[in-house]
């Protein structure tokens, strides 16, 4: 029993005139600052009464305690004269003491027969900790549980602070707290496991990391120097391919030089000997030498040369263009020496000559050189002008779109109807067939009749319905029919006749023309 509070039942009970359970308001230990555990770097509250108000582990205190004694009690020093080192414990105390103290314990009245142990003893102990004291009332240890204020309390904190809380005594109130710990780990536990789980995931994957990393590097790698020696290789390809076109084209201008130095000393020898025959020589000598003179001198005249070089200097690389493979890698990048000739080039295509006002007409231009080959390559200077005849200034845009391939394909769109002129030239230099002109139409004429198969199907079997095929069908059917007489054998336009489903009608009308009698079959 203590004085004030009643035990009972794990709890205390207030007498009469106390306040009820609810109206009992703890102390205020709100913080007002947070610090970091250095061990977990988690945040903890800060007390009111600061520092000295945190929560001491006193199971740390109890692990250093029993690391001195393994240690041969270095450090330890008596609980009461805080000066000698410790020989033995108080077990009823819980209290570390020296000879000299150990000595006056003995002989108290109080503490004669306290159970003292040697401390060389106590270091197969698990829990050696010193008594809990309070920390308002140091004389007084911990031995009560204040439930209001959920904290542990001593005898005197009871009889102050704590008179109007229900207390009791810590071992009555262990089971209920001590459950509500162990429901808490339950539910702890759990995640724990799946955090490890996580992280023994985690390590697996980051495993998996650094060994798909490695193998993909060594593939990069070894990609990587079989490019580059690909690479290589098609550069000394490169370089051999523009020697041997530069020893071509030398040995050319050389011959050529040659030729045309052989040409010029007997040019040269000709003229002077026929300047110093007609100058020195007399008349006689001039008429007899006449006929070799001529004879030479118009064999002289007659040579073909050439004053131009025989070859050019037009070596492009052409870095875009694909040159095959190397050792299975796509390589890029070609030596191009071929020359546009624009009298070689050739224009292609239906709308050459016809076109529609407001449709789009296209033609396609073909790039050669100079032996009659498609150029296989883009990049020309092309250079395309549509002229009404009319109308010159206002021409009609051109869209010259380039194939990358020696090929051009070329678009406009005629606003109006007439007669234009269409103007292509390359490195400003009229192609085949440029200028050439182009009659523009009015747009199609729509078909007034159906585009079908027969008429049997088309007007759903009506007898009096014509087509302009001129197909008839056995037992009165006026029209065409599947597979009869007359009938073309495809679908085929109903006005006109026309196979063509895009085509324009040419049906008139007229009284004069044979297809006016002929209806319009209508689904």
């Amino acid at each position: 029993m203590l004085s004030g509070v009643t035990l009972e039942g794990g709890g205390a009970r207030s007498g009469e005139g106390r306040p009820s359970r609810t109206e009992l308001k703890p102390r205020s230990l709100q913080s007002q600052i947070g610090i970091l555990c250095p061990v977990c770097d988690a945040q903890v509250d800060l007390p009111m009464g600061g520092v000295k108000a945190l929560t001491i582990d006193h199971l740390a205190v109890n692990d250093v305690m029993l690391e001195s004694l393994r240690g041969e009690g270095q450090g330890l020093v008596c609980d009461l004269c805080s000066d000698r080192e410790v020989e033995k414990r108080c077990q009823t105390c819980k209290a570390n003491l020296c000879h000299f103290c150990c000595q006056a314990h003995r002989r108290q009245k109080k503490t004669t027969y306290h159970t003292m142990v040697d401390l060389k003893d106590l270091k197969g102990y698990s829990r050696i900790g010193k008594p809990i004291l309070c920390p308002v009332h140091p004389a007084e240890e911990l031995r009560l549980f204040c439930e209001f204020c959920d904290r542990p309390v001593c005898r005197d904190c009871v009889m102050g602070e704590h008179r109007e809380h229900p207390c009791d005594f810590t071992s009555n109130v262990i089971h209920k707290h001590g459950d509500s710990v162990r429901e808490l780990l339950k539910g702890t536990q759990p995640h724990v496991e799946a955090l490890e789980e996580a992280l023994a995931q985690i390590n697996i994957m980051n495993s998996a990391l650094q060994k798909r990393v490695e193998a993909v590097a060594a593939d990069v790698q070894t990609f990587s120097e079989g490019y580059i020696k690909a690479i290589e290789e098609h550069r000394d390809k490169l370089l051999k391919q523009l020697e041997d076109i530069r020893i071509q084209k030398e040995n050319s201008l050389q011959l050529q030089k040659a030729q045309l130095e052989q040409l010029l000393a007997d040019m040269r020898t000709g003229v002077e000997f026929t300047e110093h025959l007609l100058t020195s020589g007399s008349d006689l000598e001039i008429l007899i030498t006449k006929g070799v003179v001529v004879e030479r001198l118009r064999k002289l005249n007659k040579v073909q040369y050439s004053a131009r070089p025989g070859v050019n200097d037009k070596i492009r690389f052409c870095p875009q263009e694909k040159a095959g493979q190397c050792h299975g890698y796509e390589i890029y990048g070609t030596i191009n020496t071929k020359e546009v000739d624009p009298a070689k080039c050739v224009l292609q295509g239906e709308d050459l000559h016809r076109a529609r006002e407001k449709q789009t007409a296209s033609f396609t231009l073909l790039c050669k050189d100079a032996a009659g080959e498609i150029m296989g390559r883009g990049g020309d200077n092309i250079q395309v002008a549509v002229l009404p005849k009319d109308k010159k200034d206002s021409p009609v845009r051109p869209m010259v779109q380039d194939n990358k391939d020696g090929t051009y394909y070329i678009s406009y769109t005629p606003k109006e109807p007439g007669v234009y002129t269409v103007w292509v030239c390359v490195k400003e230099q009229h192609v085949q067939g440029s200028p050439f002109t182009v009659t523009v139409r009015r747009k199609h004429r729509p078909h007034p009749g159906v585009f079908h198969c027969c008429t049997f199907c088309s007007s759903g079997g009506q007898k009096t319905a014509r087509c302009a095929c001129g197909g008839t069908m056995p037992g009165g059917y006026l029209g065409c029919g599947h597979g009869h007489k007359g009938h073309p054998g495809r679908p085929h336009w109903s006005c006109c006749g026309k196979f063509n489903e895009k085509s324009e009608c040419t049906w008139t009308g007229g009284q004069s023309a044979p297809r006016s009698l002929l209806r319009t079959v209508a689904l």
